[in-house]
């Protein structure tokens, strides 16, 4: 199938779906056909094991999104089948590029459509214009002058067109075809800038050779100040973790209040901090170890200060995750809570990959290269998690919360209904459900439609 089939397809597909419709199990539906089509277009080159486990992640994605219908699973759809088409492009291309790549094509939209040479096929005009003459025109014009003649003729078929209304929404069909037309020519068709690709070479894992040579980052420094300005600067900054760490537990586990709006605020505050802490230390190491102290024969107390300051913010992201379960042992689990752990985790791969990074000589795209995965992984593990439904049968099993608090909660309604029937009868549960039921197939989503209505009394 050509590129401009596929573009048309996508937007008529995408009209289909969408008209009159509410988002729901259509996007899902788009999704996943985004997806099978990308894997027949892409040649089998291109079809390595990374580009098979997205596609498979990008159709699990899509049946997330028909099931639940909320952001994580929108996010992880809409990163899955970007990354999938990045793939099918160019199997050594980073993923991080996804971002620039479809911004800018999304900027470039207006110029690179008119450019009909590089995605319409080229047309003989000497051979439409006669078809169209005689298969579009010359019909159309018979069927104006006789209509006109037989309404002329006749009340009756006259009244028979006079009083029919057509039901079609002429506005929304104009702009889901513009919409459609532009997510499908900007999935299909979407270019790569050159520069992006000179300097792809950035993002490696590894060093080149003119990388490894030992020089200072400034010249005025010189190459030893340089190093010993980095001893210096790492050996103050554990020695400040140190009293930091000292002073934050303290603060934490024999200071802090345990009142419930108190242990709130303290837990939130000092796990920003916590997590700021991290981001700013990665940042730190990854100046100094960008490129020549990764080398330096003579950097080896630099090397030790860092790793030693890596541990004790390891340190410091173990005392958060104490804390944070403190805070759900005592007043449950919640979506804001599981966050927490979310990136505290975060936080703890990113400490070790750059444990890995200065001990394995990588670069600093090394790292970012496997945040994003990970940060990926989270979001897919959003996505396809219940969540809210575990949170609520901890949080009931551990008698946190009351039936107003859990319903706070998503898609945690057959646990409520079977633990709170009472409170569930009376509440705006049923005409929610209900309405969610009601709605046309595209709209709905899968969920809702398990849960039995006739529970409710």
């Amino acid at each position: 199938m050509k590129k401009h089939q596929l573009i048309f397809m996508c937007t008529a597909l995408f009209i289909v779906l969408f008209y009159q419709q509410d988002m729901g199990i259509n996007f899902g539906i788009l999704g996943s056909s985004f997806a099978v089509l990308t894997y027949f277009y892409t040649r089998k080159i291109n079809r390595n094991r990374t580009f098979l486990i997205i596609f498979a992640l990008t159709i699990l994605s899509a049946i997330s999104w028909m099931w639940y219908a909320d952001f994580p699973s929108f996010l992880s759809l809409i990163i899955s089948i970007l990354i999938l088409t990045l793939k099918s492009k160019n199997r050594n291309m980073k993923p991080l590029f996804v971002i620039p790549v479809f911004v800018t094509n999304g900027f470039t939209f207006i110029c690179r459509v008119f450019s009909f040479d590089k995605w319409l096929p080229k047309i003989n005009t000497g051979k439409v214009f006669p078809k169209l003459l005689a298969l579009f025109f010359f019909p159309l014009i018979c069927l104006s002058i006789f209509f006109g003649i037989y309404a002329l003729g006749s009340e009756n078929f006259a009244e028979l067109f006079k009083n029919y209304e057509l039901d079609f929404d002429v506005w929304q069909f104009i702009i889901l075809a513009c919409l459609g037309f532009f997510l499908a020519f900007n999935y299909w068709h979407f270019a790569v800038e050159r520069y992006l690709y000179k300097n792809h070479h950035f993002l490696n894992d590894s060093f080149r050779k003119e990388q490894k040579v030992v020089k200072p980052t400034y010249r005025f420094l010189g190459i030893e100040l340089e190093r010993t300005g980095g001893v210096i600067t790492f050996m103050l900054l554990n020695l400040l973790l140190l009293f930091f760490i000292a002073t934050y537990n303290y603060e934490q586990f024999y200071a802090s209040s345990k009142l419930p709006h108190r242990l709130s605020e303290d837990t939130h505050e000092r796990v920003y901090a916590v997590i700021i802490s991290i981001v700013m230390a990665v940042f730190v190491i990854m100046f100094y170890f960008k490129s020549s102290f990764n080398f330096d024969p003579e950097s080896r107390l630099l090397k030790t200060s860092a790793q030693v300051w890596l541990l004790l913010n390891g340190v410091l992201v173990v005392s958060a995750l104490a804390k944070n379960t403190e805070y759900v042992l005592a007043l449950g689990s919640t979506y804001k809570r599981i966050g927490v752990f979310a990136f505290l985790i975060l936080c703890m791969a990113g400490l070790f990959y750059t444990h890995l990074k200065i001990k394995n000589q990588r670069t600093n795209a090394y790292l970012i290269n496997r945040m994003f995965w990970y940060f990926y992984g989270m979001i897919l593990a959003s996505s396809f998690v219940n969540w809210g439904n575990l949170a609520t049968i901890y949080n009931i099993e551990n008698g946190k919360g009351d039936f107003y608090f859990l319903n706070s909660l998503r898609y945690n309604h057959k646990t409520l209904m079977d633990k709170f029937p009472e409170e569930a009868n009376n509440s705006e549960l049923k005409e929610y459900i209900k309405s969610e039921q009601e709605k046309s197939f595209l709209s709905k989503t899968l969920y809702w439609q398990t849960i039995d209505i006739n529970k409710f009394k």
